[in-house]
């Protein structure tokens, strides 16, 4: 794997990863041995339309500013199939049917880029290096930021787009109710807000019966002022990597090849 000129060191075990959510695209160069980053995490506002060639451009931009010039992993709050987006969460529209990897191979000329779901990448880089409860049985991975991303992971395998956050819960969807940027909007209290993570959850089990449940994103931070409210039977665990997941999930995917 080739890598920035400025990093010293094991170079084969490095690989970037860029992030990209409703209000900030983050990216970072990763260990790929330890999932810690080398050096800092960069973020730029999410462009405002978040069209697919301001995005892009702001991907490239945070590329450039890390000097690599190796494979990238892209995360979108988007289905990803074939490496077409089939939804636009929290970003423009226009994404809709886009292929995502030509998209960004025009942007990152001379690179190989890779794309995934945000919230499968997260998944994936908490079963490589977070909680050992992702790693084992059913489980269902949660971000909550500004909104609700899942990936399904069985022994820790993945199988990806499952964007439960847009099922319905109480005639509205789950992460219009809960996500942690409705929090932040409507000014809830931890404790009200608890209610309703509790209530989405127990649909969640009611539907899909997991194991365990590992919750993550930005919110995780402060764990012991809501996971501790839950009544929802089905074990509550919070996520190691918290939001470094996804940057990181995305640079596997790049060193691995992993595109849906």
């Amino acid at each position: 794997m080739t890598t920035t000129s400025g990093i010293d060191g094991a170079q084969e075990h490095y690989g970037m990863g860029v992030d990209v959510g409703g209000s900030g695209i983050k990216g970072a160069i990763v260990n790929l041995k330890t999932g810690e980053f080398v050096g800092d995490r960069i973020k730029i506002a999410t462009p405002q339309p978040a069209t697919p060639e301001a995005v892009a451009s702001t991907v490239a931009e945070i590329v450039r500013l890390h000097e690599w010039d190796g494979p990238v992993g892209v995360t979108l709050p988007s289905v990803i199939q074939h490496q077409i987006a089939k939804s636009a969460a929290n970003i423009d529209p226009s994404w809709i049917d886009t292929d995502v990897h030509e998209l960004f191979e025009q942007h990152l000329p001379e690179r190989s880029v890779t794309v995934l779901n945000d919230a499968d990448a997260a998944g994936l880089a908490e079963v490589a290096f977070g909680n050992e409860r992702a790693r084992n049985g059913s489980v269902i991975f949660l971000t909550f930021g500004t909104g609700i991303g899942s990936a399904f992971l069985v022994n820790g395998h993945l199988f990806p787009n499952t964007e439960i956050g847009h099922l319905i819960v109480n005639r509205k969807e789950a992460e219009h109710v809960a996500s942690s940027a409705v929090k932040q909007r409507e000014d809830l209290s931890f404790k009200k807000w608890a209610k309703r993570v509790d209530k989405v959850l127990h649909e969640y089990a009611r539907l899909f019966n997991p194991e365990c449940f590992v919750v993550g994103g930005g919110i995780s931070r402060k764990s012991d002022k809501w996971v501790p409210l839950l009544t929802v039977d089905t074990p509550v665990v919070v996520a190691t990597l918290r939001n470094r997941a996804g940057i990181v999930g995305a640079a596997m995917a790049a060193n691995e090849h992993l595109a849906p």
